[in-house]
Parts: C-alpha cells; structure tokens; sequence
C-alpha cells in the first residue's frame, strides 16, 4: 500500500509522493521561553515516528527542527531563569534537547537558531522588497499581502476579511492591517513583554536591556516571527521541501505567512505536503499550553511514568485527531506499554527456550503475525495512523499469549515471526524501547519494586499465607498500586 497523507494545502488525502530524495522534512520548532511540556512532545514524538516510518519505507530523510531564541516572551524570564536574553534561551535550549533525548527521538540533522541565521533572514526581506512583496516604514519591514495573489491559500483566509496582524502600534505603519512584520525596528520595551512578564523576573526595564538587537539595511532591529522559518529551512534544506509539520494553531497565520514570504522571494512551491498535529487537550477540555499553565512537562511526565509510556501515550490517538491527557488516559498507556513489555519478553524467553521446537507448526498463530504485520503496515501508511497501528501490535501479544497458554510445545518461527515485528514496528517505527537500559524514570523503579513485592505475595500464597498475602496487596493499594489477579498472574497498574 502507498503511504497517503492529509494535506491541509489540500484538504485532501494525497499519494506522497517527494520530489526527490533525500525527502526533507521540517518541523517549526519551539519558543525557548518555557519548559517543554506533553503538548509539545506530542509533535515531537509524532514527527519522530513519521521520519522512523518514511526510513523503514526506504527513504533516506533529512529532518530540521528549529529553536526560536529571539523573543519578547525569552526577554521577560530575563532575571529569573537568566541574566540575558541569551541566557534564558540557552537555559532552555539545553533542557529541551535534555528532554528530547529522554524521549527517544531520532536526531535532526540540525537544530538551527534564528540568533545564528539573522544574515539569512536580512537576506530574504531585502530580497521580498526589491522584488514588491515587502515594504520599509518606520525602519521595520512589512509583508503586503495584496501583493501575493495566493495569499490565505492554506488556511482559506480572504485578504478582504482579514484582522489586523501584529501589534496594534505597527498599525499606523502598515498599507493593510494584515500586512505582517518581516524587521522589527528597535528593540525590546516594556510594553512588549508585560503580558509574559512571570514572578520574579527582572524589572521590564533592566529585562528589556539584555534583548538583543542586529544592524540591517534598515536600522537595528529584530527579526519578526515567520521569516525565521523560511529563512532556516531553506539554508538547511532546500527552497522547496516535502514535508512541513507543526502544530494546528500555526496553521494561520504562521504558516501561511510562511508560504507567502518563501514563494514570493523564490518563485517556487514552498512545501509540498502541510501536515498538522492536533492538539493536546487537558483533562478540562482546554489545550495544553503554558501561557494557561494547565501542563505537565516533558520531564515531569518521563519521570514519573517512564519514556516508553509515554509515547505510548502520544502514539495512542493519530496526529490528525485531537488527544485528551489526564492521569488515567496516561494510566491506560501505562497498561499498554507493560502489555507490549510483558509480551515481547514472553516471546523472546519462549522462541529462546528448550520448548520452542521446529517441527512444531500453529498456523493460527502464524497467520495472526502474518496479519498484525499487514495491518501495521497499512494504517502507518494510512496517514501515520498510529493509533490503528498500536492495536495491530496488542494483537501481536495477544497471539503470542494465546499460542504459549495453549501449548507444551512452541512453534519456533511462528515466535521468531513475533518477535522480529515487535522490535521491528514498536521498537524501530514507534521508538518505544524494550532493554532494561529503555525503562527510565521513577516510574520503572516503583515497578521493579511493586513486581518484586507482588513475587513475594505469590509465594506467600503458594505457602497458603493468604493474609500475609492479602496485607501485602493492601499495602500496595495505600501506596496507590492498584492489583488483579487474573489467570496470567497479578497485574497492577499506578492510580
């Protein structure tokens, strides 16, 4: 099957087909003013997985994700989470690529900076108002968008109709009230960062004097917010890419203006397939964000459920469809992940051991392999549907559990089969990683324990001390370890 995607250009599910290889693909990446949090890792870890995916089809893939370090809302954590602007992003670059690192994610090839591209982006305005597209008011620089006739073409914007763009105090600069800034003029005042400002940052003023400002043809000034994109995905990649991945809520008008300032200046198609990922609801139907502060962050998350939880978690619900996170959605991929754990070292120790005969043969068994592979391959290549390709990999487990309880003797290929598809598929294309070096965080700890007081309650029940056994399961409840016994032996899951 041929791997179809859901273009937002299109509106439609198109055949990919990339203009060449290596396929480029670029995602926007963060404002390094705040810790990452799952909404983020949500895109991160879905990207990861379409670039495991796209290399598992045969492609070779040249991935960049951004780091935006020039930034009003940087400026105002200036004092707390450091002494400069630069600081502050530095700060956070370095968790971020800490917690990227935690998830598992494949490198991009680089992770460029707009404060090392500035020369880039001067480039590409003076290119945009030599040729018409963008004009000098002020000492800053707009974009016009009358002047590009496919101007809302991604979003199904009318230029007509549009609101005013930027800050209301560009407005008396601007020809048009959408017409976008491409140059700040000046630097950072007060008034730009009061909205962002957070307890115990330094005062506006004293912030504001750290922000960092470059010479152009038109005064000092700053970089506005999407030229940096344009600017770095074709000094890294090319002027025209394959694949642009962000979240929905950049669709308009970062997006958009993306596409209008890349055009205008090269006379190319920008990007030929815009994918979107949905947003991370919480659990009270808001998007997770930080500027609501209703988030829990990467590092939190990795620490108290483990990496390979989750991404399950994120892997659970396609990037095409809304997710909702709370503490027992993230408990039912807990239980998923263990089951994924459980079952592929329930494979490996069968298909390893004196039992596993080759002679022996389940074609029940092996046709279920047989189809989870299929169906793997089919939803994955049904516009990356992860959450279908998660349920084919659960009826691998399954299988191998219903042919190792059904019998003395095992089928060794069929096992071998398995086995080779789950490292395959959840280990290779979903990154989740089953060597005891991949159970990281408080929350493999707290299981290694509870399996090793869950091991002693088994044998006290084999000695027929049912109420040791029965205290030992009540402790575990009081310390939030919920347990049933089932026919295959106690699970457990965290509350």
């Amino acid at each position: 099957m041929t791997l179809r995607v859901t273009n937002t250009l299109s509106g439609e599910r198109e055949v990919f087909e990339p203009r060449s290889e290596p396929v480029l693909l670029y995602y926007c990446g963060l404002t390094t003013s705040d810790p990452a949090h799952l909404g983020h890792a949500r895109g991160w870890v879905h990207v990861d997985v379409m670039h495991r995916w796209l290399e598992h089809l045969g492609y070779e893939v040249r991935h960049v994700e951004n780091f935006t370090d020039v930034n009003e809302k940087i400026v105002a954590r200036v004092g707390k989470d450091g002494s400069s602007e630069t600081d502050v992003a530095r700060s956070y670059i370095r968790d971020i690529l800490r917690d990227m690192r935690s998830l598992n994610l494949l490198r991009a090839e680089v992770y460029p900076r707009v404060s090392e591209h500035v020369p880039e982006i001067i480039e590409l305005v003076e290119t945009l108002v030599e040729k018409g597209y963008a004009y000098e008011s002020g000492g800053s620089v707009y974009f016009d968008v009358t002047a590009f006739e496919e101007y809302g073409k991604l979003s199904n914007q009318d230029v007509e109709t549009l609101d005013a763009q930027g800050d209301p105090d560009e407005r008396a600069e601007k020809r048009n009230p959408a017409d976008f800034a491409l140059w700040k003029a000046g630097g950072v005042g007060p008034g730009d960062i009061a909205e962002h400002r957070h307890e115990g940052a330094a005062p506006p003023e004293e912030a504001c004097a750290t922000a960092g400002t470059f010479e152009s043809p038109w005064g000092e000034g700053r970089p506005g917010w999407h030229i940096e994109c344009s600017a770095m995905s074709t000094t890294h990649l090319d002027d025209t890419i394959d694949i642009h991945v962000g979240g929905q809520d950049l669709v308009f008008p970062h997006h958009e203006n993306e596409i209008a300032q890349s055009e205008a200046a090269t006379g190319q198609q920008f990007a030929r397939y815009w994918l979107h990922v949905r947003l991370l609801d919480a659990a009270d139907e808001e998007k997770m964000s930080s500027s609501l502060g209703n988030f829990e962050t990467v590092a939190e998350a990795v620490d108290r459920y483990g990496a390979n939880a989750v991404r399950t978690f994120l892997l659970s619900t396609a990037y095409h469809n809304d997710a909702v996170y709370s503490r027992e959605t993230m408990g039912e991929a807990e239980e998923r992940w263990d089951r994924l754990r459980r079952g592929c070292e329930r494979a490996r120790e069968a298909r390893d051991s004196v039992n596993a005969r080759a002679k022996m043969t389940d074609d029940i068994f092996r046709e279920a392999v047989a189809d989870a592979r299929e169906e793997f391959t089919t939803a994955m290549n049904d516009d990356f549907n992860t959450r279908r390709a998660l349920a084919a990999l659960e009826g691998v487990v399954g299988a191998v559990n219903t042919h190792l309880d059904g019998h003395d003797e095992y089928d060794y290929r069929g096992l071998r089969d398995a086995v080779d598809l789950l490292e395959e598929c959840a280990g290779g294309v979903f990154g989740l990683d089953f060597s005891t070096a991949g159970q990281t965080g408080e929350a493999t700890v707290a299981g290694e324990l509870v399996e090793l007081l869950l091991a002693v309650r088994e044998e006290e029940r084999a000695a027929g001390n049912y109420d040791r056994a029965d205290d030992l399961r009540d402790d575990l409840e009081a310390l939030g370890v919920e347990v049933q016994d089932t026919d295959e032996g106690p699970e457990y899951r965290f509350e």
